[in-house]
This record gives C-alpha cells, sequence and structure tokens, in this order.
C-alpha cells in the first residue's frame, strides 16, 4: 500500500501542476485571440481576424476535449460537453467570431474554478515533527540512546523534563507529571504515579523519570493518531463540482432541441446557434465566481479555506460536532474564586499565592498570577524559592513561609477546607492550597473557563441550519455534561480516544453531511475523518491546521459561526446564479431554434448573460448585514473598558459570597464585619460599574443592537442588583441600631446575599456573552 501510494503521488502532483499551469495560459491564448481578430476587423484584415478567431477557439477545444475525457472516464458528462460541441460546430459552420467569444468564456471559467479549488497540503507534517526519533534506554552498562525502532517491550526508557515520551508504558519510580494535551486537549498537568500507565506523544512536564516500555514504537498511541489521520484523510470524496450535478438534466435537453432544431430547418448553424446561446457559460461561472468571492470574503474575517469544495460542503452541512477544550473553552485555566481561611482575605490569599508563582512556568502558577494582576495587587519579591514538581512551590514572602500547590492530606481538615473541596467538586475545578508557616490559609479555585462568544456562536449556527451539535472530548464527562448544557447542545460523549472520536465522526457521516471542530493533535484524525474539518488555528496545534479544510485564524470560535453563515450564504448565491443563467439561457435558446438568434448574435446575447450572473454572484463578497452587529469605534472601546472591568470586580462577587456564608454561623462581629465590608465593595465599586454601564454602554450598543430594547433584559438585571443591594443597606442599620445583627435578620440577609451573588454572576456572564464577545 505504501509503495503504490508513494508512485502515485509523482504523477497526481505532475498533473496539478500542469493545470495550475495550463487554465492560466489558455485564458491569455483565447483573450489574445478575441482581442486581436476585434483589431483586425477594425482594420479591414477580415480573413485575419477569422484565422485569429478560429485559433484561439481550437486552443480551447483540445484541452476541452481532454477535460470531457477525464470526465467520462470518471463516470460522468460535465458541462464541458456543451461548450466543446458549440466549439466545434463554430469550427464547422465557419462561425469563428462565436467560437471565440465560447473560447474565452470557457477559459474564464476554468481558471476561476481551479483558484476555487486549489488546496492546500495535507500531509500532517506536524504529527510527524513532534514524534520522537530516539529514546534513551538504561542499561547495567548505562543510558545509551538508541534509535526509536529499536525499543523493545520490556526496556527501561528515561525521559527527561520537556521530552516526548517515547512509547507507550508504565512509571517507574518517582511520580511523573505530564502535559498530556496533545492527546487530550486538556490544558492542566496531570500526575502518574509509580506502575500507572503513560501515553507515547505525552510531554514530561516535570523532573526526569523512567517508563517501563509496554509496546514498540509502532504500536504505540501516537503511531496510532498518525496512521489514523492519514486513513481519515484517504475517506475524504471529493465534491462534485456544483455545475455537474446541473447539468446532469441541462446536457441532455440541450442536445435534444439544437438537434431538433437543425433537423427541422434542415441546417447545421440552427443547430450551432441553439449550443452556442446553450453553452453553459452560467453554469461554468456562477459557481466559481461565488464560491471565490466567499473565499476572499472568509479570508477578511479570520477564516482560512482551503478549497471551494470545503466551503461548498460546509454550506449545506447539517451535523457539527465539536471538541471541548480550547475550541469551546479557553483552552487555558482562569481562577474561578478564592477562598481565604478566617483572619485572611480574598486579596490577600490571591496575592501571597502569585507572589511565591510568580517565577513558575506551571500553567496552574500562570494563572494565579495572571489573575492577580487583573486585580491590580501588588506582589513581594519571593526569597528561597523551591518547587517540587506535582507538589508545588513554596518560599519566603514578607518574612513568611508560603507554600502554594497540592494539599497535605495526613491532618484534619478544617470546615472551610471540607467547603472548598466541595465547591471543586461541583464545580469541576482544580484548587491550589496556599499554606503559610506550615498552616492552611486559602486556596485558589480554577476552572479552563466557557469562551464568552461560545453560547452566541451556537445559536448563530442553528440559525445556518445546522441541525445537530454534539460535543466529542477527551475530558471527563462531568465539566463536558456542564459546557453542554450551558451551551444546548444535542449530546455529549467525553473521555474518548482519538480513535474514538474518529468512530463518532464516521457514524454521523453516515447520517448526514459532518463538519468537526477541534484544535489539538488528538483531533487531527477526526478533522481528517469529516466531511470538512475546521481547525482553531490561532493557538490551536499545527496538526489540526493541517488535517483541517478550514482553519480560523483568530482566537475566536464565534468565526466559525460567521463561517457557516458565509458558506450558505455563498452557495445559495451561487445556486441563485446558475439557476436564473440557465433561465436565461433556456429563452435563448427557444429564440436561437426559432431562428431568430444566429451563432454570432447568440454568443453575445450569452455574454450579456454572464455578465448578469458574475455580478449577481459577487454579492457574496459584500458582508451579510444581518450576521454581525456593526459597532462604532466608541462603543468597541466601552466594552474593552468594562470588560476589563468585569475582571477587577471579581473579588467583590467573592466578599458577597463570603459574607454570605460568614451568615452560617453565629452573628457575631465577625460575620457582621464580613457584610459591612462587601457593603462597601458594592458601594464603592460595583454600583458605580452598572450606572455607567446603564448610561453610556448600553445607549452606544442600542442602535447596533436595534434600539433600546434590546438591553432592557440587562437593565432590568441593573436594578435588580440595586434592589438587593439597598436591601443588604437596610439591615446594616438595623444592626447598628440594634448593637449588632439580630437572629431574625440573619435568613433574609444571607438570601439577600446569596440572591445578589447569583444575580451578578449571571450578569456578569450574559453581558460578556451577548455584548463584550461582540468586539474583536
Amino acid at each position: 500500500m505504501q509503495r503504490s501510494s508513494g508512485t502515485d503521488a509523482t504523477p497526481r502532483t505532475t498533473a496539478a501542476g500542469v493545470s495550475a499551469r495550463l487554465e492560466p495560459a489558455l485564458l491569455l491564448v483565447t483573450g489574445a485571440a478575441l482581442a486581436g481578430g476585434g483589431l483586425a476587423l477594425l482594420l479591414g484584415a477580415d480573413g485575419l481576424a477569422d484565422l485569429l478567431w478560429a485559433l484561439g477557439t481550437v486552443a480551447a477545444v483540445v484541452p476541452a476535449f481532454g477535460w470531457v475525457l477525464a470526465a467520462l472516464r470518471r463516470g460522468h458528462a460535465g458541462v464541458d460537453l456543451i461548450a466543446v460541441l458549440a466549439l466545434g460546430g463554430t469550427l464547422a459552420v465557419g462561425e469563428y467570431l462565436a467560437g471565440s467569444l465560447i473560447a474565452l468564456m470557457l477559459a474564464t471559467g476554468r481558471t476561476l474554478e481551479a483558484a476555487a479549488r486549489r488546496r492546500a497540503s495535507h500531509d500532517l507534517r506536524a504529527l510527524l515533527e513532534h514524534a520522537p526519533r530516539s529514546a534513551r534506554r538504561r542499561t547495567a552498562a548505562g543510558v545509551a540512546t538508541v534509535p526509536l525502532d529499536e525499543v523493545a517491550v520490556g526496556d527501561l526508557l528515561v525521559v527527561g523534563p520537556g521530552e516526548v515520551v517515547p512509547v507507550d508504558g508504565t512509571v517507574e519510580g518517582a511520580a511523573a507529571v505530564l502535559d498530556e494535551s496533545v492527546l487530550t486537549g486538556e490544558p492542566l498537568h496531570v500526575e502518574r504515579a509509580g506502575g500507572e500507565a503513560v501515553r507515547s506523544g505525552v510531554v514530561n512536564a516535570g523532573g526526569a523519570f523512567a517508563v517501563r516500555a509496554t509496546a514498540t514504537a509502532r504500536d504505540s498511541t501516537y503511531a496510532g493518531i498518525v496512521r489514523l489521520a492519514r486513513q481519515a484523510g484517504a475517506e475524504s470524496a471529493p465534491v462534485v463540482r456544483l455545475a455537474d450535478r446541473f447539468a446532469a438534466w441541462f446536457l441532455p435537453l440541450t442536445l435534444v432541441v439544437a438537434g431538433a432544431a437543425g433537423l427541422a430547418a434542415g441546417s447545421a448553424v440552427r443547430a450551432v446557434a441553439v449550443l452556442v446561446v446553450a453553452t453553459p457559460c452560467p453554469l461554468l461561472l456562477a459557481a466559481p465566481v461565488a464560491i471565490v468571492s466567499g473565499l476572499s470574503r472568509a479570508s477578511r474575517m479570520g477564516v482560512v479555506i482551503r478549497d471551494g469544495a470545503a466551503l461548498e460542503t460546509l454550506g449545506h452541512a447539517r451535523t457539527l460536532l465539536l471538541d471541548k477544550t480550547g475550541t469551546l473553552t479557553r483552552g487555558r485555566p482562569r481562577v474561578l474564586e478564592v477562598a481565604a481561611a478566617p483572619g485572611l482575605t480574598p486579596a490577600e490569599v490571591l496575592r501571597l499565592a502569585a507572589s511565591v508563582d510568580q517565577y513558575s512556568p506551571h500553567v496552574l502558577a500562570q494563572a494565579i498570577v495572571a489573575a492577580a494582576g487583573d486585580r491590580g495587587l501588588r506582589l513581594s519579591a519571593p526569597s528561597d524559592v523551591t518547587e517540587e514538581p506535582g507538589r508545588g512551590a513554596a518560599g519566603l514572602v514578607d518574612g513568611r513561609r508560603v507554600g502554594v500547590g497540592r494539599a497535605d492530606t495526613t491532618g484534619e481538615r478544617p470546615r472551610w477546607a471540607a467547603a472548598v473541596e466541595n465547591r471543586a467538586l461541583l464545580d469541576g475545578a482544580a484548587v491550589a492550597w496556599l499554606t503559610v508557616d506550615g498552616s492552611p490559609a486559602g486556596a485558589v479555585l480554577l476552572r479552563d473557563p466557557l469562551r464568552q462568544d461560545a453560547p452566541r456562536t451556537v445559536r448563530h449556527l442553528r440559525a445556518s441550519g445546522i441541525r445537530r451539535l454534539l460535543m466529542l472530548t477527551g475530558d471527563r464527562a462531568a465539566p463536558a455534561e456542564e459546557v453542554a448544557a450551558v451551551l444546548g447542545l444535542d449530546g455529549v460523549r467525553a473521555e474518548l480516544e482519538p480513535a474514538q472520536k474518529v468512530a463518532a465522526v464516521r457514524a454521523e457521516r453516515e447520517r448526514a453531511v459532518t463538519v468537526m471542530v477541534g484544535d489539538g493533535v488528538n483531533d487531527a484524525p477526526a478533522l481528517a475523518a469529516a466531511d470538512v474539518g475546521v481547525a482553531m488555528g490561532a493557538r490551536g496545534s499545527t496538526a489540526s491546521s493541517e488535517a483541517a479544510g478550514i482553519v480560523l485564524t483568530t482566537d475566536r470560535v464565534d468565526r466559525l459561526g460567521d463561517a457557516v453563515a458565509l458558506a450558505v450564504r455563498a452557495r445559495r448565491i451561487a445556486v441563485q446564479s446558475a439557476l436564473g443563467g440557465m433561465l436565461m439561457s433556456l429563452a435563448a435558446m427557444a429564440a436561437a431554434a426559432a431562428g431568430a438568434l444566429p451563432p454570432a448574435a447568440g454568443a453575445l446575447l450569452q455574454e450579456g448573460i454572464d455578465v448578469a450572473v458574475i455580478l449577481n454572484a459577487l454579492r457574496a463578497l459584500r458582508a451579510d448585514r444581518t450576521a454581525r452587529a456593526a459597532l462604532t469605534p466608541d462603543a468597541e472601546a466601552l466594552i474593552h473598558r468594562f470588560a476589563a472591568e468585569h475582571d477587577d470586580l471579581r473579588d467583590v462577587l467573592d466578599a458577597v459570597r463570603d459574607a454570605a456564608d460568614a451568615l452560617s454561623g453565629p452573628p457575631g462581629p465577625r460575620a457582621l464585619a464580613a457584610v459591612e465590608e462587601a457593603h462597601r465593595l458594592l458601594t464603592e465599586r460595583l454600583l458605580p460599574h452598572e450606572y455607567a454601564e446603564e448610561h453610556r454602554l448600553y445607549p452606544a450598543l442600542a442602535p447596533a443592537l436595534g434600539g433600546p430594547e434590546a438591553t432592557s433584559t440587562m437593565s432590568r438585571a441593573h436594578a435588580e442588583i440595586e434592589r438587593l443591594s439597598r436591601r443588604v443597606a437596610t439591615h446594616l442599620d438595623l444592626a447598628r441600631a440594634h448593637g449588632g445583627l439580630e437572629p431574625s435578620q440573619l435568613d433574609d440577609l444571607r438570601a439577600s446575599l446569596y440572591g445578589l451573588n447569583t444575580v451578578l454572576r449571571l450578569h456578569f456572564a450574559q453581558e460578556e456573552e451577548s455584548y463584550f464577545s461582540l468586539a474583536p
């Protein structure tokens, strides 16, 4: 099989290169022949004009005949057959001007179509580049580097920091900290203890460790991914030309009408006249022009569509499969919440944790430092910093020994820590625990958040005709199902290996035209197996981009919705242009069959039809004004300002939640102080933010969203936030009057604070998804 594939590659490549040079050359020759003949006619050299036009016609007949033969060998007669008959007929009856016009139209259509179908390489170079070529094998004589093919089952291998695990195996001795995102797409590092299985292709994110080979390189996970991608890509059949589908009925109708007209008039010229006006230039031009226009429009939106076939397929897809991590979520963990032990504030917990972590390369550490920066916290310079892979970092901060990382599970857990563990379990979050001088002091909860533009993208996809939306992910079922529930997807398949993803894609392809969207190396086989694959190319792997027919070059999933809408529109315009042009051609055929149109006049009329078809097809270049709200520069600036304020106000939401939690115990001074601090933050920071949104942001967005009614539900949320804040203020006034919180206040105050926290988090999410995601 491999030898046969390699042998066939060269002829295919050569043929593609010849085709790429032939069609532009043919366009140049036929254009020059038509123009030269016209100039000769003006100069009175009628014979020279006919000669030039005849040469232009002959120049088109030869390759067109080859295209027809190639189509017949594939089992279908395309629209080029009518063009060949018309060209031959004009030469036979001496209508050289008509032949030259047809030759130019044919060359133009073929050149446009070639531009629409030009494909980039799908050879998955990144998969091969990532694959290791050698391994370090440990024997009694020491450690030696050997070719990967020489690794046998049972060999003990050494994997250094940053190196790729060469074969499947089990960890020997010390635990391994691994970056498995190349296989699962998950950004969080995982720890594999001694005896646990590890898969080839994952990256050592910690210190050096040993692995006992349980499979050869050929039989390991990563080699299987490469083979799957190649096999799946080979199965993807080319899309039949849109023009040829229409030609299935237009071609026999043309031949019948031309033959009948010629026999009835007893003149071959009458038959040629019918063939000339029936030359399917609307078919040859409409689809390529609309598709090329769609490709051009897509590139300006940050969507690279490799060829016209991918755009056409996307335009009539009905099932869309999505990876989770990096596609529907950001692909990077983000601080979800900060919990503090009694006596500390969440801001101080985050500041201490970020101070220790600011020099760590760990993905969670980077998220903690970024969150501290977003909240404007001033970090201290740590000293005596140590980091243990899989455990965390520790150092001296402001004279105290501070540690961040995994918790010590040997001692008794305080009540607040147990609550943090429960919350992490419910939210599917990772926890970085903070200790100060050996005592638990707080925790930072982190999670890979949903992309702000994901909900609107799903709505846009359904509006564009996608009937079935499924998630395929290697992640755990619980977080995957939560994301699917928020987005309203039709189903979830979690904890999938790459081979299982490919099987799921194949199953969906049996039901409908299917699109797969992903960003990781583990998604490459599934992308290649789909009718068309879409890769998140801005931060995704090169392998997924190579395997996909469409690449989103900006880190925004809403471009997926734009791409589908654009493809649907471009395909609709292509069909409208083709059908409209054919209806006009049918009317011209009737006139030619009746003798009202000689061949030359028919060719000129056909040119007019072509102009109309091309102008209509070029509408695909224009933006669909209903697809996306058009923001003014001032509105975009305001969105960026308030989005940054949302990040800065996260600690206010945490303070409201902490104040409500504090009321679960006795209503003492600590609980009252927590409520007072929450109210201070609400009054000084959050309510002015909401007021500014109401009076500056919403009016700026209203014209783009269709009027002030579009923001009315958000305005109602502002009113509810202010009402609950006043309710909390009234409780504080009562507490001051009575010298403390009364037991009768607790239930309503706690409900008000929890309700305020819920409304705020929902309101923030709605604004970020509906408004903030509109800005680039």
